[in-house]
């Protein structure tokens, strides 16, 4: 699945209120970013967990991060929630 280019990789400090993941970049800025994802993430969220993120540049948007993905276990999960449909039309698609 091609994700919006390019993801900034960092470490979470916490993830709250549900749609909300603090994040250090690894450019050492500490961002808030808008997690997709409303369920509980029990297990994929925790913190300095290695995560990345994409940037918007929609100026009307609260949030300019958003959170994408978490290396949990040497395996990469997909955060956002918009995008599972996606990638299964992806796999569809390329006969996987």
């Amino acid at each position: 699945m091609r994700l919006p280019a390019p993801l900034y990789p960092g470490f979470l400090v916490k993830r709250y209120k549900r749609f909300l993941a603090d994040i250090v970049l690894d450019s050492g800025e500490t961002v808030t970013a808008h997690c997709a994802n409303p369920g509980s993430m029990l297990g994929v969220a925790p913190e300095g967990a290695r995560v990345w993120a994409s940037k918007s540049a929609d100026p009307k948007r609260k949030l300019a991060y958003s959170w994408e993905l978490a290396e949990i276990g040497g395996a990469l999960i997909a955060i956002n929630t918009s995008n599972p449909n996606r990638i299964a039309a992806e796999a569809i698609e390329a006969g996987a």
